[in-house]
């Protein structure tokens, strides 16, 4: 008897039927242990402030006089609630009541390669009142700016830290990350990512380097020598807090203090919820099938386009599983319509990316030996990103990155294009439905062919 399930399918969801040897994974709306929201997100920000991890309270570290800059996470972080502004709130409290002038305190966006944000986007995670109220103090973090940069030298292992000047100048750093992304967010990567340039972040935003991983993540292990060398040089406090999110609106857990500390422990929440993607299924199999939303952090405000929903999205997001539970040489089958559309206020050098750089190679290795200086420099884009609200030009080769899944995958069917020409530019094959892909994956692989559809992604 054949299983039928609903998956996520641009801005809305498809109703598949799946062999009933299917091993569906979070389906059924069991899925995992889920976080429960504070019942007062409020209360959590302050008592998460009054009892810090590794280091003293803010208001201890604080001296009148003191310059402090109180950074957070841009709106790509899919955290919409209050916690950014009662964050930042409650710390400039505690930082006037010790002396503090607040007309010192500055507030910067940590957007990194990221575009810049307008004021009513800002607003909408951080009020109306605090961007008002902050004014000229409040401003965006500038990867291109010499005037707003300050260079740190080498880590013992080589990687360049290059940061915000305020950063170094500030006599205190404090910094507000607004949820996290199974490993991904959180730690050192708010400040050596989100305040740095390309010279720092290409260490680790390489096809090799990113990782999502939950437990011993890679990524994060230069990332945290970067932020110890960066602590090294600087000698001020860098104070942080850390938020575990229930749901997109409402915290679970605050924490506050170390960067170190305030990681390490939400990692171990985090790693009680999500055990290694591989103990999901008894078995790799060779089809693995799972829908696709019209959704990607690079959308905030902005519209999807092919490299996001179908590279981006698809492959990197949500691709985890395919080398967790899928063979080498497995069929993906992506169920979204993914029509072409491009938003060419937000993602200029994306079309590019698109119509000149996939053509000439799939390759995340040879895009980036044979395309980053060229895009990393390029002036009109980069005009785009320091004026205007585009994103850094070398970011549309980093959502590239995720094409190098294809060298565990053999093929990539993609159920319901609004236009196969679309999946065929990528060199994937177009479908009508999901289970004529599948029928098809069959046939590759034989009649036996194990299938595993991902029903529901976490935090989805």
């Amino acid at each position: 008897m054949a299983q039928v399930v609903s998956l996520p399918f641009g801005t809305g969801t498809v109703q598949v039927e799946l062999p009933d040897d299917a091993i569906v994974i979070g389906g059924g709306g069991e899925g995992r242990p889920r976080l429960q929201p504070a019942p007062d997100q409020e209360q959590a920000v302050r008592a998460a402030l009054a009892s810090p991890l590794g280091m003293p309270r803010l208001g201890e570290l604080a001296r009148p006089g003191a310059r402090v800059l109180i950074a957070f996470d841009d709106c790509t972080v899919a955290s919409y609630g209050p916690v950014r502004r009662l964050a930042i709130e409650a710390m400039v409290k505690e930082l006037t009541a010790a002396g503090v002038r607040e007309d010192d305190i500055h507030l910067v966006c940590a957007n990194a390669l990221h575009r810049k944000w307008r004021r009513q986007e800002l607003a909408s995670v951080l009020g109306e009142e605090l961007v008002e109220r902050f004014g000229p103090r409040l401003t965006c973090h500038d990867a291109e700016a010499p005037e707003d940069l300050a260079y740190l030298g080498t880590s013992e292992s080589g990687y360049d830290v290059e940061v915000h000047r305020l950063v170094a100048e500030a006599d205190i750093t404090c910094y507000v990350n607004a949820g996290y992304h199974l490993g991904f967010n959180g730690g050192w990567k708010s400040i050596v990512v989100g305040l740095s340039t390309w010279r720092s972040i290409r260490w680790t935003h390489h096809p090799d380097g990113m990782s999502m991983s939950v437990h011993d993540n890679r990524m994060h292990r230069v990332l945290t020598e970067m932020g110890h060398h960066l602590r090294q040089r600087v000698g001020k406090p860098i104070f942080k807090v850390e938020t575990l999110l229930a749901n997109p609106y409402q915290v679970a857990h605050v924490f506050a203090g170390d960067v170190d500390e305030t990681r390490r422990t939400a990692i171990e929440v985090m790693a009680s919820l999500f055990p290694p993607r591989r103990a999901e299924a008894p078995a790799r199999v060779d089809v693995l099938v799972y829908g696709v939303p019209a959704w990607s952090p690079y959308a905030s405000f902005a519209r999807m386009n092919p490299i996001l929903t179908l590279v981006s999205s698809a492959l990197g997001y949500l691709g985890g599983y395919i080398e967790a539970l899928g063979k080498p040489g497995c069929s993906v089958v992506l169920a979204t319509p993914c029509p072409e559309e491009w938003d060419m206020v937000h993602h200029p050098a994306y079309k590019e990316v698109w119509d000149r750089v996939l053509p000439a190679t799939k390759d995340p290795y040879e895009i980036m030996a044979r395309f980053e200086n060229e895009f990393a420099s390029h002036r009109g884009y980069i005009e785009s990103y320091r004026f205007g609200y585009a994103y850094h030009p070398v970011h549309a080769l980093l959502a590239t990155h995720p094409l190098k899944r294809l060298r565990h995958a053999g093929r990539v069917f993609v159920a319901g294009a609004e236009d196969p020409a679309v999946p065929r530019h990528l060199g994937f094959v177009p479908t009508r439905t999901v289970e004529e892909a599948i029928a098809e994956a069959r046939r590759l692989h034989g009649p036996d062919a194990t299938v595993a559809c991902v029903a529901r992604f976490p935090g989805m």
